[in-house]
C-alpha cells in the first residue's frame, strides 16, 4: 500500500511544458507532437492552470473549419481543470481521474502549475520493473 501513499511530488513529470491562452493552435500542436505527449495545460501569465488542451481538442478544431495558425488554445482549450496539490497522493489522484475522465492532472502549489501526472507516471510509480534493455 505504499505506493498508493506517494505525493504528486514524488511521481509528477517537470519541468512541465504549458500553453499560453494566446499560443496559436498550430504551435500547440507542434509541441504535442514533438513532445510525444497528447495534452497539455494552458496557462495565465502568472502560471495559474486555465485550461487544458488535448489532441481531440485540436481534431476536433479542424473539424469545426478552423485554421489551426488563426485559432489560440483560449479558443478551443476545455476550461475549468481539475489539479491537485503536490501533496495529493496516488490514491487522490487516481479518484480525482477516475471522476473526471481523464488521462493527465496538473499539479500546483499555490496556485501555480509545478508538474503534471498521467497515468503513466502512476503506473511506473507503482510497478517495479522486470524488464531491462541491455546494449
Amino acid at each position: 500500500m505504499f505506493a498508493l501513499t506517494r505525493t504528486a511530488a514524488e511521481i509528477m513529470t517537470r519541468p512541465v511544458i504549458s500553453a499560453r491562452e494566446n499560443a496559436s493552435a498550430r504551435d500547440v500542436a507542434l509541441q504535442l507532437m514533438a513532445g510525444l505527449f497528447s495534452g497539455m495545460p494552458v496557462t495565465d501569465d502568472e502560471g495559474r492552470v486555465v485550461g487544458i488542451i488535448t489532441e481531440m481538442d485540436l481534431l476536433r478544431a479542424v473539424m469545426d473549419g478552423k485554421e489551426l495558425v488563426r485559432t489560440t488554445a483560449k479558443d478551443i482549450m476545455t476550461p475549468d481543470v481539475a489539479t491537485a496539490r503536490e501533496d495529493a497522493t496516488v490514491e487522490e489522484f487516481i479518484k480525482i481521474m477516475e471522476e473526471f475522465h481523464i488521462i493527465r492532472l496538473p499539479i500546483v502549489k499555490d496556485d501555480k502549475l509545478v508538474g503534471i501526472v498521467s497515468g503513466s507516471d502512476i503506473l511506473r510509480s507503482l510497478i517495479e520493473p522486470e524488464f531491462a534493455t541491455h546494449m
